[in-house]
């Protein structure tokens, strides 16, 4: 159970949502969220599934009602905001076990309580990117008539801008994850493998109280650091090439991340060139943000500024994506994007270069303010050489 969230805030999520689905007219919503993508289903009643998958239904008049798998029953009792929970088998996990022995409900079951007489008519789907299609088939088979409603953003703009609790365990996580950057950075020699240094990373983060890590622990050296997304193996680092570092401790379900490139030796003219500019645009980001500022005009910007550092061509994408629950969750912040910043929004401030041969990635966490942001990680913003 989160240290940081009261029961308090939680019901007040759980009114606000009812508030968004009555501006769009939507009589309840069918959240959707697994082990791997948990966050809107954490962020209404504190359950993280693991196995199987899990759901909230939430009228808008009236209590929510967590829908778990067979097998959670004391789980969800133990770790739930919600008091209400059902096990229905559509949430059991891949396998398909058919469990016999275990009574379960069903969805009428759920929808007749949970709206006390009232019509359903319009369903919101929220999570509709990982809603399961056999689930929204037996809706539409049970329910004739029952429209379902893609309604993802009803919780997104909720979630977008962040309570003092949540920034508070915002900070925790980042404080964790710097310490565990610095004792992998500490222990970084040639010959030890990238998986080696990622159970370095794991025990900082457990020995400084996260819960979990935020996100698969990168260390990524040579050939891989040029992976934006990708997976540390058993290859041993050498000396004279790039590690990646992107490390973060989860709090309470609050998923930050502190990225940094090491250099294992003394460092080439190439990397040190790009190691520089990488830092440059990281900081001119930082500095563009404010609440009330365009996010399409910062993207802007950034892109001119990389063009004259010389290293447009080096860029993937950028420059920032929301941070919270999940360590990417939006808003994103690119060419496309139509809203302003706003106060208490926290967002991760990703620069990644690459090239042939090696990549970097300088990230960290930041807090829209008024007047500019409060910084969330900075710790190790410099150019980093360990002896190789």
């Amino acid at each position: 159970m989160s240290k940081g969230i009261s029961r308090t805030e939680f019901q007040e999520r759980w009114r606000r949502l009812q508030a968004g689905l009555a501006k769009l007219d939507l009589d309840a919503a069918l959240v959707h969220s697994n082990e791997a993508d948990f966050a809107n289903v954490r962020y209404l009643s504190d359950y993280w599934p693991i196995f199987e998958s899990a759901g909230v239904f939430i009228p808008r008049q009236g209590e929510p009602v967590l829908l778990i798998g067979p097998e959670s029953e004391t789980f969800a009792a133990s770790h739930s905001r919600i008091p209400g929970f059902r096990m229905l088998l559509e949430y059991r996990e891949s396998a398909e076990p058919e469990y016999p022995t275990i009574p379960v409900s069903s969805f009428r079951e759920v929808f007749r309580e949970g709206m006390a007489g009232r019509k359903l008519k319009r369903l919101g789907i929220i999570g509709h990117s990982i809603f399961p299609a056999f689930i929204q088939d037996k809706l539409r088979k049970e329910f004739p008539g029952l429209e379902l409603v893609k309604a993802d953003q009803v919780i997104f703009d909720l979630r977008a801008v962040k309570s003092p609790a949540e920034i508070d365990l915002l900070r925790r996580g980042f404080r964790i994850s710097e310490r565990a950057v610095a004792r992998v950075i500490a222990e970084l020699a040639p010959g030890r493998t990238e998986l080696e240094m990622v159970g370095t990373a794991q025990a900082a983060i457990y020995q400084g109280g996260g819960e979990y890590e935020a996100h698969p622990v990168y260390v990524l050296a040579g050939r891989h650091s040029t992976h934006a997304i990708g997976r540390p193996t058993h290859r041993r680092i050498r000396s004279g090439e790039v590690v990646q570092l992107n490390i973060g401790a989860r709090v309470a379900g609050y998923s930050p991340s502190v990225g940094r490139p090491v250099f294992m030796g003394r460092i080439t003219p190439e990397a040190r060139r790009l190691f520089q500019q990488g830092l440059d645009l990281h900081r001119r980001t930082i500095e563009l943000m404010k609440a009330g500022v365009a996010a399409r005009s910062v993207v802007e910007k950034f892109y001119d500024y990389a063009g004259k550092l010389g290293c447009r061509q080096n860029l993937l994408y950028g420059p920032c994506h929301g941070l919270g629950l999940i360590e990417v969750e939006r808003p994103w912040m690119e060419e496309t994007s139509d809203y302003r910043l706003r106060e208490r929004m926290t967002f991760q401030v990703d620069t990644f270069l690459y090239n042939r041969d090696f990549g970097l990635r300088w990230e960290d966490g930041v807090v829209v303010t008024r007047d500019g942001v409060e910084e969330l990680s900075s710790r190790l913003q410099r150019i980093i050489q360990v002896r190789g």
